[in-house]
């Protein structure tokens, strides 16, 4: 994992975008301990592999799990914590058939979710540059 956002470039757009997403257990269950949690851990990292994201860091606790990824701006921070939801979601409940009794039988997490964006500059740097732009 590289603690830094990749720098993306296409024919039409430079970018280097990152999101900072946080899920929880449904019920707030305590159910990312041992196996679970690395599995966890593993199926966040091949989601965001086949998808195309760069992990740059993922911790859980026994009932949440924070994931720090970049990716194209194709990918909206909805669209990224929901893929890595859903997918860690199927697969867990597949493999820990236990985890379904605890949280019902179609979904291991809850619906909501915090996500925040983090760039390479602050909002401060932004606001100087067009500021000092204006008029060029």
């Amino acid at each position: 994992m590289n603690d830094s956002p990749q720098a993306g470039k296409t024919r039409w757009a430079h970018d280097q975008i990152a999101d900072h997403s946080v899920w929880i257990a449904k019920y707030r269950r305590r159910l990312l301990i041992g196996a679970v949690q690395k599995a966890c851990k593993a199926l966040v990292a091949e989601c965001c592999e086949h998808k195309g994201l760069r992990l740059l860091a993922q911790e859980t606790d026994q009932d949440h799990i924070h994931v720090f990824v970049s990716a194209p701006p194709r990918f909206s921070p909805a669209n990224i914590a929901n893929r890595l939801k859903g997918y860690t979601s199927r697969y867990l409940r597949r493999r820990f058939p236990r985890l379904a009794k605890a949280t019902g039988r179609d979904q291991l997490w809850t619906r909501a979710y915090y996500v925040g964006t983090a760039g390479s500059v602050t909002a401060q740097t932004i606001r100087r540059y067009i500021t000092k732009s204006q008029g060029q």
